[in-house]
């Protein structure tokens, strides 16, 4: 490898850990990271409260509750992909990482999609009862979150992005 090449690298490597903008989350602490909560534990939740429906005597409270935590999953991961976008900016056009953080938006938007249907069909049914489609959508849509999150790690434990660098983390072992 040139030193022109390790050194253009090592740029790229430099720029995807600073924030594109003040919204994005100061330097070392992203907000994307901290956002992403809310729609997995949200559509967690929800293929939880399906599983109680499908054995309780009266699905219908626990059937409403899991399309309202779908909403809100919905609601969260529009917040969650606005956020990461700005991070996906910084990443340099040809790296591994924009390669790896490109797979991991499309899914995320597809898991997305998946419960936007859900919830749909969720809603044009029979309202009183569990929507085995709803829940089938749920379980591949969280499956396919999984996998997303996999690479959501590899970007950040593995790539550093949006990490502080070794100095900064220095500080914390003073």
């Amino acid at each position: 490898m040139s030193q022109n090449t390790a050194q253009q690298n090592q740029s790229a490597q430099q720029q995807a850990k600073q924030p594109k903008s003040v919204l994005a989350g100061p330097y070392g602490h992203p907000f994307h990271p901290i956002l992403i909560t809310l729609p997995i534990g949200s559509w967690v939740a929800s293929l939880v409260f399906d599983i109680i429906a499908l054995v309780s005597d009266d699905p219908e409270p626990y059937a409403r509750a899991a399309w309202i935590l779908i909403v809100i999953g919905l609601v969260g991961a529009v917040l969650a992909a606005l956020f990461g976008f700005m991070d996906y900016l910084q990443l340099a056009r040809g790296t591994t990482a924009r390669k790896t953080a490109t797979i991991h938006m499309v899914l995320n938007l597809g898991v997305t999609a998946l419960f936007a249907i859900s919830l749909v069909v969720r809603l044009t049914g029979d309202e009183d009862d569990v929507s085995i489609a709803g829940f089938v959508l749920s379980i591949v849509g969280l499956a396919a979150l999984g996998l997303s999150g996999y690479l959501g790690g590899k970007l950040a434990y593995r790539y550093g992005v949006r990490v502080a660098d070794e100095g900064t983390q220095r500080e914390g072992f003073r």
